[in-house]
């Protein structure tokens, strides 16, 4: 079931200058994912995510959320619907006044529930993130991960169905990010709850993504899989945040000296690997059937959440009959081959 549609929304800011910020946005995002949308600044990304909680209305098309259409609410009902979003920020929006119990607590006070229940659901949110022991104590006694754990328990403490997070780790070394996406992925594990990840890192949506949608100039320009989307990317907006990601940088000496290759012939092969066939000594098996003999330039053995993906970058020399056999061995091995230079 969809929790959240996105149905030919589009949405332009009219100044100085007219910025269309949305175009023609169609999206599904199932219940109980964990959606990621990616893109550079200025994407359309930061537009999206307000006009999935209602804080910006588009000028047409249509917001779907939990099968009820939020464009069409009262100023009430949309305030009573945003109480089923949760939402964590780039640079946590902590009230430095309140304790971290006081700024878990702040959104129960809001909808009038009593202190005693606000204390219970309290504890068991700072329980959640593993702040128990902070509960006394002030933002500014937090390290970075400390307050973005504080920010989720705070977006979940009204129970919402969706969370979403706008560049949440943006503003964090690399190891606590880390730590709050499995943060993040255990909420949604354990929660059932549906997570929106927006942000411009790609290794934030390899970590703990199941689908993804890839913004550029605000347009979905690719969607799918995670792992579809990292192995065959279709988009160049897609490629070019993959290979950012996976940083394969070539050398120009080596692709001119495949080009001018002499009496044997070379290629220089991207090769990606996914799943059972990154642990096959699939290069090994190549060697001892063609006639042929390989560089390993580059590789790397990554995961894309919980399945294994790799990167081979080789170059062949041979015969061209015995390259061209090297090449028809790899692909029959349900390898994923690129030819980046032919000499």
């Amino acid at each position: 079931m969809a929790v959240i549609q996105l149905i030919d929304v589009s949405k332009t800011f009219h100044g100085e200058k007219e910025i269309t910020a949305l175009q023609n946005i169609n999206l599904t995002i199932p219940d109980g994912q964990i959606f990621g949308v990616i893109g550079l600044s200025g994407a359309g990304k930061s537009t999206l995510v307000r006009c999935i909680n209602g804080l910006e209305k588009p000028d047409h098309g249509q917001v779907i959320v939990s099968g009820v259409d939020i464009n069409r609410l009262s100023t009430k009902e949309l305030r009573e619907m945003r109480k089923k979003i949760g939402m964590i920020f780039q640079h946590f929006n902590l009230l430095s006044s309140r304790t971290v119990a006081g700024n878990v607590a702040f959104p129960l006070e809001l909808v009038g529930m009593n202190k005693q229940d606000i204390k219970q659901r309290v504890e068991e949110l700072l329980s959640l993130v593993g702040l128990t022991d902070k509960a006394h104590v002030y933002p500014h006694q937090l390290s970075g991960g400390q307050k973005q754990r504080v920010g989720i328990a705070r977006a979940l403490a009204n129970q919402p169905q969706v969370l979403l997070s706008d560049e949440a780790t943006s503003a964090l070394d690399p190891e606590t990010t880390q730590s709050v996406l499995h943060l993040l992925a255990e909420i949604n594990q354990r929660m059932g709850l549906t997570i929106i990840l927006i942000t411009h890192e790609m290794d934030v949506i390899q970590s703990i993504c199941d689908h993804v949608a890839v913004i550029e100039q605000g347009q979905i320009v690719e969607c799918g899989p995670v792992i579809e989307v990292f192995t065959k990317p279709q988009s160049s907006a897609a490629k070019r945040l993959i290979h950012g990601s996976i940083n394969v940088q070539l050398p120009r000496d080596l692709l001119e000296r495949v080009a001018m290759s002499g009496q044997n012939k070379r290629v220089l092969l991207k090769l990606s690997f996914t799943g059972s066939t990154t642990h096959e000594p699939v290069i090994a098996s190549m060697l001892r059937t063609c006639d042929v003999q390989a560089n390993i330039l580059f590789g790397r053995i990554d995961q894309i959440k919980s399945i294994p993906f790799g990167v081979l970058l080789l170059e062949v020399s041979g015969e061209p009959e015995e390259i061209e056999r090297c090449m028809r061995f790899i692909a029959d091995q349900q390898v994923e081959m690129e030819v980046i230079a032919n000499g």
